[in-house]
């Protein structure tokens, strides 16, 4: 299949995905596994960073206040709390990265992880059912978005959104609020990730180029990137990302997320049976 098809394609799944409870990464993975297109880790991180950046539109009345109403107590206890998640983090994924966490690419703790997500979807809106739940960030809800992305990047298929979402119901959130706080959380999260593997690919890239005289065989260290692919999927990802997020917005004003843990049930039954072919 040509690699400007594969883009798109893969450009549609991370749209749809990245933000919706249903794990972008291991759709991706998944994706690429099936299509025979294995692409780097670099290009998975970049085509999101696309789909955050898509989206920032969506949320213009929260970044007026974080730009222009900061005197505000409410509006800078809020952004205190984007800013300790983000930490929490970005510490916790540079330490895993350290000890040599490679991103698992073999689809069945994909599918598990899926399934394990799923369940859990169902069992935490049945806790939840009856419910009154409030608009309130609290510190514990913080405290756990930031552990939930952490878990959600070391484990493919749990989902970034999906983990926090999950967490902060749990902890007595609306779903709306859930929602708004884990996609604002993302946005730095997902931003950063982009920016180190783009800052780590071509800081290798430069340090081939100098060591490429002294290779016997001639041949560079480095995969070669399809830049123009990569810049077709981020588009992509982008314009698809931005109505996927605006309907999930809209969605959760009044629904529940058992229709997403029933979906991803589904589809990890689907894996599994594929595996066992």
């Amino acid at each position: 299949m040509h690699d400007g098809l594969i883009a798109v394609i893969l450009g549609i799944i991370e749209g749809i995905t990245e933000f919706i409870p249903v794990s972008s990464t291991g759709h991706l993975l998944l994706a690429e596994h099936l299509l025979g297109a294995k692409k780097s880790e670099l290009f998975n991180v970049v085509i999101q960073c696309g789909a955050v950046l898509a989206v920032l539109p969506l949320f213009q009345d929260r970044l007026y206040r974080f730009f222009f109403e900061l005197r505000d107590p409410e509006t800078r206890r809020y952004l205190l709390k984007i800013a300790v998640a983000f930490f929490i983090t970005a510490v916790g994924g540079l330490a895993v990265k350290k000890f040599g966490w490679k991103l698992e690419e073999n689809p069945g703790p994909v599918a598990l992880a899926l399934l394990i997500g799923g369940i859990l979807f169902l069992v935490v809106e049945f806790f939840v059912r009856g419910q009154k739940l409030n608009n309130e960030i609290a510190w514990s809800v913080v405290l756990a978005v930031g552990a939930g992305q952490l878990i959600a990047g070391v484990f493919p298929g749990t989902s970034r959104s999906g983990a926090t979402i999950l967490f902060a119901l749990l902890l007595g959130t609306s779903r709306p609020a859930a929602t708004e706080f884990s996609f604002l959380v993302g946005i730095p999260t997902m931003l950063a990730a982009g920016a180190f593997e783009i800052l780590k690919t071509l800081h290798h890239s430069d340090k081939n180029a100098v060591l490429a005289p002294a290779l016997a065989n001639g041949v560079p260290a480095t995969p070669h990137e399809n830049w123009r692919a990569l810049f077709f999927a981020t588009v992509v990802a982008a314009i698809v990302s931005f109505f996927a997020v605006k309907w999930l917005l809209r969605y959760v004003q009044s629904h529940t997320f058992m229709v997403f843990g029933w979906y991803r049930i589904a589809l990890a039954i689907v894996i599994f049976l594929l595996m066992l072919r």
